[in-house]
């Protein structure tokens, strides 16, 4: 391909500011899966080292230790996986008929799905609803209150939109009713963004920590977010409150054991997850949003 002068600057400047980027997202978290594997006395004072000698599998084994953090490690896949079936369905179920041009009310509907968007009840009315419906200190307030997502919804509807009409009149012609049309000729064609769904579901829902908080008194039933918080929050080392100062010391070196390796602990099952969701994922996004 032939490519001008201007063409050829526009694309090294491109290239620089990709690698930018990149160095910008990669770094940090070199940093951080290295200083998980290093002597906290050495990150402190010299910084991150490849010397063999202060390496070290400490603050693994000190969170591993913990019955608190493999049970948090369940519940967090039991809360993210249910979220994610609820909030997929719902966004798909709902997403259908909001694209067809024959539903009747279409606009209302999308209008007061939007206006949820911009206005809400906030903390209070909501944990009040929670706590009437019976489902405080339980797996339901944890998935149900923010499982109907508008713009999951609107996402899905888009995405079939971009469908081929004549799929679904090819179909009528043939004798298949709705039900029909939808799971055995639009649902196969959805793969891309029920997989971009999925991922923005589960990545949200593994990282919240404040609705567990909020809702869950019972820390048998606390996600892993809300157990690592804890932790830290338990090993921080505040001033004032040590006069010992080789205590606080101590306190200091346990506290960055910690907080580096219970990072890389909970971004595993993303880190892992990622690469098969990959393939769909630019698919789902683009058609999604865009047309």
């Amino acid at each position: 391909m032939f490519h001008t002068k201007k063409d050829k600057i526009l694309l090294f400047i491109n290239k620089i500011l990709l690698i930018m980027m990149v160095l910008v997202i990669v770094l940090p978290l070199l940093y951080v899966l290295l200083a998980s594997f290093l002597d906290p006395s050495v990150l402190l004072s010299k910084g991150l080292s490849f010397n063999a000698s202060d390496w070290t599998i400490d603050g693994y084994v000190r969170i591993l230790k913990d019955d608190a953090i493999i049970r948090g490690f369940f519940n967090a896949v039991l809360y993210s996986v249910g979220f994610t079936l609820v909030t997929v369905m719902v966004s798909i179920f709902a997403g259908y008929p909001l694209a067809l041009d024959g539903l009747a009310g279409k606009k209302i509907i999308m209008g007061f799905f939007l206006f949820t968007m911009f206005f809400g009840g906030g903390l209070i009315p909501t944990y009040l609803v929670v706590k009437n419906l019976g489902m405080l200190n339980s797996i339901w307030a944890i998935i149900l209150p923010g499982a109907v997502s508008v713009w999951n919804i609107i996402l899905a509807r888009t995405f079939f939109k971009s469908i081929p009409k004549e799929l679904n009149e090819a179909a009528k012609i043939d004798g298949a009713s709705e039900m029909q049309i939808f799971f055995k000729i639009v649902l196969p064609l959805t793969k891309p963004i029920i997989f971009v769904l999925a991922l923005y579901s589960f990545v949200g829902q593994w990282n919240s920590f404040f609705d567990a908080m909020i809702y869950l008194e019972d820390q048998k039933m606390h996600p892993l977010q809300l157990v690592l918080r804890s932790i830290l929050i338990q090993n921080e080392v505040q001033p004032g409150m040590i006069n010992d100062q080789l205590a606080m010391a101590e306190l200091s070196k346990i506290s960055e054991k910690i907080k580096y390796s219970s990072i890389i602990l909970s971004s595993l099952p993303l880190i892992i997850m990622y690469p098969f969701f990959q393939k769909y994922f630019e698919k789902g996004v683009m058609v999604g949003s865009l047309k």
